[in-house]
This record gives C-alpha cells, structure tokens and sequence, in this order.
C-alpha cells in the first residue's frame, strides 16, 4: 500500500534538505582550501584586477582619521570602473578585490599582506614623522593611490607592573563509599539479619592558595614638550624595564599601576563518601555513616604594591592630571615637582 501523500512529501523534503547541506559542506570545504580564489572569482565573490578595467583608485582607513603607537588599522582601497561602478578590497571593505592583487609600501608604519598597517610602540619612532602608504597594481601601472596617515597621542595608556595573582588551592580528594552489607535472609522460617553498611571515608581538605605577588617599586618622569600643541613625554621604569609613551593632554592619559596580586583561590574541600547500604534480612541491616566532607581551603594573602613615584617637571603641572597611578595594597603614590629633562 502506498504511503499517505503527506508521509511521501515529508520524507521528499528531507531528501532535498540533506543534499542541500552537503552541496554547502563541499562548498565550504573548497573555499577553505588553499588556491581557493580561482573559485571565488567563479563564484563572483571575487574579482581579478587584471581581468577588470579599471579608471581610478582611492586609499582610506577603515576607521578614525589617524593610529596611535601600538596600534593596528586596517586599510580600505576603492577602485573606480569606467561605467562608474565601485570594487573594494576584501577583509575591512567588505568587498571583492584581494590584496593579493595589490602592492603595498608604506613608511614610519608597517603594512602586512593583507592591508593591516601598524605602529610601533615607542613613540621616538614616529615623533615628529606622518606616516605615509603608497598602493600600487601591478597589471595597471597606471593606478597608483597614496596616504598620508596621522599619528594620534591622544591615547588611554595603561603601563601594568602589578604582582602577579597567587596560585589557586588544589581541591581536596572525595571520600569513598562505604560498601553495601552483606544480604541476610527473609525467610519466615529462616530469618537471619542484613549486615551492617560499612561508613564512608572522609573527604581530604582544599589546600590553601598561595599568596599574591609582590609589585615593584616604580619611577615616573614626565617633561613637557612645549609648542602650540604641547605634548608630555613619559618614561615609566620597574624592575630594569622602560616604556616611553608621548601622551597629548588634550583627551590622552596614562594609568601606572603597581597593585598587589590578588591571592590565589582556596581549593574547594573534598566530598565525605556515602555510607553503604544496609543488607536486606530479619532484621535488616543499618546503613553506614557519610564520610565528613573536607574543610575548603582558604584564600591566600594579597601581595603588597609596590611604590609609584611620579617625578613631574614644573612645566608640565598643569598637565599632571592626566597620570593615574594605583599601588593597590602598597603605600600612596608620592608625586614630585622638580627639572626633568627632556627624555629622547
């Protein structure tokens, strides 16, 4: 007997179903081979540069007008065709040009193969300097698009020299079960009593976490690069290690912090074991104590922060608002006003 008309179109839709989801799983797994491309261009997802005519070319940044040292910003080309139409690169422009297409040469930053540009983070490397990308197409010598990229101190940096946060407890081992009784009889005629359930062990303890690193002492130098934009510059020192920051005070600060690790966390205790059954007889046997559980371990001690002390030259008091400095843990911040040098 034929199956019901509904029966036939459900199990037909469910065929269709499964072989749309393989078609897109071999999809899927082509464009992630590698060489892929020759199959997104079939696709239409992408294009080839030197199979397309091209009237124009434009550079951008995907986002904000300028970087800051240490960051990193992706670039965004737009192409112009002779009938108006518009291409943009793949990755940030959402678009179907590759990069691969592309050449990029760039000055004070760095441009990787798929147009991500970067900025170092010592800011004697940019200081004074616009960083500056030039985009060329090697099948249209004719095209060529340039960008003058400016570099933003108006940063909120952080430089963390804080402890390290302690070790957490390893938790404690559980208890075991105690076993079940032994089976006694309930025969009427021939009753015998059900054995005792044997106790449950006790849990073993959480050890106790371990306690916080110590930060170290912290030196601050600030001088003020006066001009009709003043700058400070910063130089923050600990433990045989610098960093230098140029912060502009017009939106960009700079937080020190030297906090005291958090301590590590207690383990948790182990579980007592369950008491064993008691055995089925006349009369039936006692069941086992539970085990104990363990004590939970106890958090460890904060580190101790480590002292800041912020050396501000007089010309840059006014600006000194813009240096947060937390020793969590530790003794206050000390800031000090006397000549500090320029520092590069």
């Amino acid at each position: 007997m034929n199956a019901p008309l509904s029966l036939q179109f459900t199990a037909k839709k469910k065929s269709v179903n499964r072989l749309a989801a393989t078609v897109c799983f071999v999809l899927a797994c082509l464009l992630t081979l590698i060489g892929c491309a020759s199959i997104q261009v079939h696709l239409g997802m992408k294009v080839y540069l030197d199979k397309t005519p091209l009237k124009s070319m434009q550079a951008s940044l995907a986002k904000g007008t300028g970087i800051g040292p240490g960051e990193k910003l992706p670039l965004v080309v737009t192409f112009t065709e002779p009938d108006g139409k518009i291409l943009q690169t793949e990755g940030a422009g959402q678009g179907k040009v590759m990069w691969r297409d592309l050449q990029v040469t760039a000055t004070v930053v760095t441009a990787n193969a798929k147009g991500v540009i970067s900025l170092a983070r010592d800011p004697r490397i940019s200081d004074g300097k616009v960083p500056h990308v030039t985009i060329t197409v090697p099948s249209h010598s004719d095209l060529r698009a340039e960008l003058d990229i400016p570099v933003r101190y108006d940063e909120k940096y952080t430089a963390n020299f804080s402890g390290r946060p302690g070790m957490s407890g390893s938790n404690g081992m559980d208890g075991m079960d105690g076993t079940s009784g032994s089976m006694g009889s309930m025969d009427p005629n021939n009753p015998s009593p059900g054995g005792d359930g044997g106790n449950g062990s006790d849990g073993s303890n959480g050890q106790d976490g371990d306690r916080g690193g110590d930060a170290p002492a912290v030196q601050v130098r600030v001088a003020l690069r006066a001009g009709s934009h003043p700058l400070l510059q910063v130089g923050v020192s600990a433990a045989g290690h610098e960093k230098l920051y140029l912060i502009d005070p017009a939106g960009g600060s700079l937080t020190v912090k030297a906090d005291g690790g958090a301590g590590g966390s207690g383990g948790r205790g182990g579980r007592g074991g369950r008491g064993g059954s008691g055995g089925m007889g006349t009369p039936p046997g006692h069941d086992g104590m539970a085990g104990q559980d363990g004590r939970n371990g106890s958090d460890g001690p904060p580190g101790n922060g480590g002292k800041i002390t912020v050396t501000y030259d007089p010309q840059a008091k006014p600006y000194i608002s813009v240096i947060h400095a937390s020793s969590w843990n530790g003794p206050k911040p000390a800031f000090q006003e006397e000549p500090v040098a320029p520092l590069w």
